[in-house]
């Protein structure tokens, strides 16, 4: 009779593995886009988990003396890893997002919104292809192949289990709160110099418009206006989209290499240190 002993005392610890493999899929670019059904995303989770699992040192395959009480504590501070990493990953998209809702909503187009499945609500159409612009360089520059690989480097580092432990507080203090931060300035200011050919643009319009007005007051501005703006506005996106493309790889790129080196210089010991 087959016994399930051996298969019972790798179910913890395979657990807290999916766990945190799936905090990728909330925030991580393209892993994070709500059409993809949940099924798909909760098997893809295992999937990576029972290729990563086999590979962990042999002490981490040893099930931990745990409740159920513990456990929950446990599968959350471990989805919070992959939460993390994921959360950084997007940023800079999120950015390009950002950058195309302002420069949409200066030539015009707020009214315009439609659905993104990447963010789960709506957006400006402008922000939806700068998105989809910083998807494609994200796939292009193996965003994805890098967030994983991080991720397999903080198992290393830091053992599944040890963020509920008594090291956890170690490794909370060396998270990368700085470095959250630092994404963030520098996200917002990629969006302000993504839009900012735009604005400009639009700006010189309605210096135009109302020189215009004033001086040929016959003609209806607010039609003629509009229009002049918004063509104005894809006018100038097209001639910077070249701009666009090289400041947003820099970022991501920037940003894939803060990730793959806070996964490898991620332990307890070291985080009291690093921070």
């Amino acid at each position: 009779m087959l016994s399930l002993e051996p298969f019972a005392q790798h179910l913890v610890p395979f657990s807290l593995v999916v766990a945190r493999l799936a905090g990728l899929f909330f925030f991580t670019p393209l892993l994070a886009n709500r059409t993809l059904p949940r099924r798909f995303r909760a098997l893809l989770a295992v999937m990576f988990a029972a290729a990563v699992y086999p590979a962990l040192p042999g002490g981490m395959h040893e099930s931990p003396p745990v409740s159920l009480v513990d456990l929950g504590p446990m599968l959350l501070a471990e989805t919070l890893i992959g939460v993390v990493m994921g959360f950084i990953a997007g940023l800079p998209i999120i950015s390009l997002d950002m950058a195309g809702v302002i420069a949409g909503h200066q030539m015009g187009m707020g009214l315009g919104r439609v659905y993104n499945p990447d963010l789960g609500e709506d957006t400006d159409s402008i922000g939806q292809v700068l998105m989809y612009i910083g998807l494609a360089t994200f796939v292009a520059l193996g965003g994805l192949d890098a967030v994983f690989l991080a991720l397999v480097f903080t198992f290393e580092r830091v053992p599944i289990g040890a963020m509920s432990g008594a090291a956890g507080q170690g490794t909370l203090a060396g998270a990368p709160i700085e470095s959250i931060i630092g994404i963030l300035t520098s996200g917002t200011e990629l969006a302000l110099r993504v839009a900012a050919p735009v604005l400009c643009g639009v700006f010189v319009v309605m210096i135009a418009i109302g020189l215009l007005g004033k001086t040929m007051p016959q003609i209806n501005i607010m039609s003629v206006g509009f229009t002049i703006k918004l063509f104005m506005g894809l006018a100038v996106l097209a001639l910077a989209m070249a701009a666009i493309q090289q400041v947003s790889s820099e970022e991501i790129e920037r940003v894939l290499r803060l990730i793959v080196h806070w996964g490898q210089a991620m332990t307890p010991a070291e985080a009291g240190t690093d921070g």
